[in-house]
């Protein structure tokens, strides 16, 4: 291991070499070896490496942004704590992400995205990040530009996932455009482990006061609605993301959204569609659909007649 922390200080010492050629050099066997060897990160981190690769990503070099961005990647992985501490980190990522459709290469953009994804499995990070408003416009323009990768899009929408997780950031998210953006990429009936990212986060930002006006602006809940008809054809990850907007939605906001959930709610193939998640989704899933049901019928002063819905809307009852 002695051997080992000498040759990562000595390739860290060469990250602020004046040459060019061999900044390059160590920031290559640098991301090989956090990629290759696990027990590596942690020493890389120690040694210095992250204030030099967070001001790599300002390079005009596209091979350097990469490498860089892709090293930072691999050391979130087990040493977030060093990152986050480390000062002018989450600007030199913004600065990534913001020139994602001019000078940043796209691996890099990705990679800078799933960094940001990785930071924010910790629970503290995410107001940190969350008050980086520049970091959640960056984002959505990734989501929204035409031009950007699928996969630059999957990476951005899970960091975006990530900071939704912490309610009081929905709010910025939504002030950004965040909610019309979603709903539009939703629209485009790209892969569906695309939609699927994009109604999770949908599911997070619906729950907060201010998704009611935003939802009703892109007439959100009708569209939820349709990704439950079967006649969609939608994933089982796709039905029970739109039953947990639609319960956050309820949950969240005035009356009038509730009656305009119900009464949608109410359509035979939206209601197979949400007993299909009560009976087969996963168990939070399954908790959802059956409170929607719930909703939906106990708010219309319904009378059941299916025994399938009746023995679903008898869960948890006492």
């Amino acid at each position: 291991m002695e051997v080992k922390r000498r040759t990562v200080k000595t390739l860290v010492t060469k990250l602020g070499s004046v040459s060019e050629r061999t900044r390059v050099d160590a920031l290559c066997e640098l991301r090989l070896m956090t990629k290759l060897e696990a027990e590596s990160r942690p020493l890389i981190a120690e040694a210095g490496a992250v204030p030099y690769l967070a001001e790599t990503l300002y390079s005009s070099s596209h091979s350097s942004q990469d490498n860089a961005a892709a090293t930072l990647l691999n050391l979130s992985i087990s040493s977030r704590a060093t990152l986050m501490s480390t000062r002018g980190l989450l600007d030199a990522i913004s600065h990534i992400l913001r020139h994602h459709a001019s000078t940043s290469y796209a691996s890099a953009v990705q990679s800078a995205a799933a960094t940001l994804h990785s930071l924010l499995i910790v629970d503290e990070y995410r107001p940190i990040i969350g008050s980086k408003r520049d970091i959640i416009y960056s984002l959505v323009d990734i989501v929204k530009h035409v031009g950007s990768p699928t996969r630059s899009v999957k990476d951005a929408l899970k960091a975006l996932f990530g900071i939704a997780l912490y309610p009081p950031n929905r709010k910025t998210v939504i002030e950004l455009g965040g909610v019309g953006t979603l709903f539009s990429l939703v629209m485009k009936d790209l892969a569906v482990g695309v939609v699927e990212d994009a109604t999770a986060v949908i599911a997070q930002i619906a729950g907060c006061e201010e998704s009611e006006e935003a939802f009703r602006k892109v007439s959100g809940v009708g569209l939820l609605v349709d990704l439950l008809d079967g006649a969609t054809s939608s994933s089982m990850r796709i039905k029970e993301n739109s039953v947990g907007a639609l319960l956050n939605l309820v949950r969240c906001g005035s009356e009038k959204v509730g009656r305009e959930v119900r009464e949608m709610g109410l359509g035979m193939g939206v209601v197979e569609g949400i007993a299909d998640v009560a009976e087969k989704g996963s168990g939070k899933g399954k908790g959802k659909a059956v409170a929607l049901l719930k909703v939906i019928y106990g708010g219309n002063g319904c009378v059941v007649r299916d025994e399938r819905f009746e023995s679903l809307l008898n869960q948890g009852s006492s």
